[in-house]
């Protein structure tokens, strides 16, 4: 199992969400996040004075999936996220030891 972690823009999540539902995906964790990257944020004129946004508004998006599912996820991900500009955001997989559902007590692959 794999804990698949992207960060996108947050006018995406919707593409993103769609595009994982219609690879099989379940259920996901989303958090509004704030960060930067190799752009180090940028500045904005507000009432004509000029100040540095170090930290970008984001949306962090969280997928628990099957091994066998980790490459169409990240491919949907991926072509559902990109605008071709600074900033399209990361994607981070992960190993998951263990996964359990509290209801029921499944644990593994039937647990996601």
């Amino acid at each position: 199992m794999k804990l698949v972690t992207a960060i996108i823009k947050p006018f995406r999540l919707d593409d993103v969400r769609n595009a994982l539902a219609e690879v099989g995906v379940n259920g996901m964790t989303v958090t509004e996040v704030k960060g930067f990257g190799r752009q180090r944020g940028h500045t904005e004129l507000y009432r004509g004075a000029e100040y540095v946004v170090d930290f970008l508004p984001k949306s962090k998006v969280e997928v628990a999936v099957a091994d066998d599912l980790v490459e169409r996820v990240i491919e949907a991900i991926t072509n559902a996220a990109r605008t071709g500009k600074v900033g399209d955001g990361k994607i981070f997989v992960t190993d998951l030891s263990q996964v359990i559902r509290i209801r029921t007590g499944e644990s593994g692959d039937s647990a996601i």
